[in-house]
């Protein structure tokens, strides 16, 4: 068996090529978590011997890999705009598709960095988090229906250093009453139900309350689009993410709820990906 930190890196992507299309980044980073050390060690040290029980860890972990197991849930761990975040199973793994939304919300917010912001469906905190770390002065507050994701967007936020964030226990808006904000951001379930990618890579281990929505995935973003009507101060921006094949049907949306300026962004990968429009109370 394989001992030096060269050989088991070799030997371990070998046997997890038929399972990743990552799969020597992943034996790096799981090695990394083992070692407790960064990428730049296993490259300057490459002939280093492994302990036997740092082997017999690595070799447990790379067993959940050829499972399928993501990568984020076994190491517990990943980076998004350049900090860490928990995650397990309870919270999806945070994606660079959203760092779309998080570049518009910075845009936007520049112009009233005091502004009150609430985060729908926080999940892991990313989306609050991240903004709350941006500008400390804006005031936060993230939402999930799930007890188990809030723990873990908590302990995030304890992580990054955002203490002020107020996390609340709700479907949405529902247990938010008389308040108004300046932005309701979200990232929601906007996968239909027999979408197939709901069978592959590492959407299979994400919980599904966060990925599916009925209507054609729509659902949750028509729920959210009648609500922040009566939570949106005047000028108030609602922003969310959406799939690749939703543009035209979330912009029927918003114009349907007499949203305004309707605007869509596209991702890294050139395709549409978050829309945000603006609400003026009806005078």
């Amino acid at each position: 068996m394989p001992t030096t930190i060269q050989s088991v890196l070799t030997h371990s992507a070998s046997t997890l090529q038929n399972t990743s299309d990552s799969a020597e980044l992943d034996v790096e980073v799981l090695l990394c978590h083992v070692l407790e050390k960064n990428r730049s060690y296993l490259r300057t040290w490459p002939e280093r011997e492994l302990e036997q029980a740092q082997l017999e860890q690595f070799n447990q972990l790379l067993k959940q890999r050829q499972q399928g197991q993501p990568i984020a849930y076994i190491v517990g761990i990943r980076e998004f705009w350049s900090r860490d975040f928990h995650v397990n199973a309870n919270v999806l793994i945070p994606r660079p598709d959203t760092e779309t939304l998080i570049e518009l919300c910075l845009q936007l917010i520049q112009h009233k960095p005091d502004a009150k912001l609430i985060d729908l469906g926080t999940g892991s905190g990313i989306i609050a988090i991240t903004l709350a770390a941006e500008y400390p002065q804006l005031q936060v507050t993230a939402i999930d229906s799930s007890m188990e994701a809030l723990h873990v967007a908590q302990k995030n936020a304890q992580l990054n250093q955002t203490p002020d964030i107020r996390f609340i226990h709700s479907h949405w808006l529902d247990q938010v009453t008389n308040e108004s904000f300046d932005f309701i951001v979200s990232n929601p379930p906007y996968i239909a139900p027999d979408d197939p990618h709901l069978s592959q890579g590492d959407v299979c281990f994400e919980p599904n309350s966060a990925l599916i929505a009925q209507q054609q995935g729509l659902q949750d973003i028509i729920h959210i689009c009648q609500q922040s009507q009566q939570h949106l101060n005047n000028g108030g921006y609602l922003i969310f993410e959406h799939g690749y094949n939703q543009k035209q049907s979330v912009h029927d949306i918003l114009q349907q709820h007499h949203y305004q300026n309707i605007h869509c962004l596209h991702d890294l990968s050139k395709q549409p990906r978050v829309s945000y429009a603006q609400w003026f109370s009806p005078k």
